[in-house]
Order: C-alpha cells, then structure tokens, then sequence
C-alpha cells in the first residue's frame, strides 16, 4: 500500500520535488523498491520518534488548543486551521529543521 501510495502521490503535481520523511514502521520498508523520480525519502534515524517533524507542529499546536473547552468540534477545528495558517515559512522551518533532514536534503541536490 505504501508503494502505491507514493505512485500516486507522485502523479500530483508531477514536476514538484516530494520529501517525505519516514519512520522505521515496517510497512515504510523501501528495500528493492523503485521511488518514482519525483519521491525522495528520508528515513529518521532508529528510535527516534521525537525527530518526526510533523509531531513537532502537531505540539506546538497542541500547546495552543490544550486545556481549553470548546463549544463546538466545528470551533476547535477553527481555533486549529487559524493556528496553522498563522505559521510563517520561519515558524515552520525553527520546528521541522533537523541537521539529518538538512544532511540527507544536500546529498540528493548534489549527487
């Protein structure tokens, strides 16, 4: 499923660079597999969840949203996409930048 994933992920906006980051879950294994050309992968290092960068974002919202009530599913769901959209590229890159993910982003450009 993985696999198909990616090949249909590729076909999205085909001229656009895609770097995915993965884990070491085992359906994410990437051994005797061709990448379509579009797909680059960076695999966190073992035993290393914290390095995923989407759960930094995701606790730097929750940071925002936690220990308050909301009347409605549809305010929090606001309060979340108004907290996503208030992200500035500086913002996004202080929580996601990791020197492996850096690393990893240099040897594909300059192979």
């Amino acid at each position: 499923m993985f696999i198909e994933y990616l090949k249909d992920f590729s076909k999205q906006n085909p001229k656009e660079l895609k770097i995915i980051i993965i884990d070491n879950a085992g359906f994410h294994s990437t051994k005797d597999i061709e990448l379509p050309n579009n797909i680059a992968l960076i695999p966190i290092p073992p035993y290393s969840p914290e390095l995923n960068p989407a759960e930094r974002v995701w606790q730097e919202i929750k940071s925002k949203i936690a220990m308050k009530i909301y009347d409605t599913l549809d305010h929090l769901e606001n309060k979340v996409v108004n907290i996503i959209n208030s992200f500035s590229k500086k913002d996004i890159s202080s929580l996601t930048n990791y020197p492996f993910i850096e690393n990893t982003y240099s040897s594909i450009f300059n192979e």
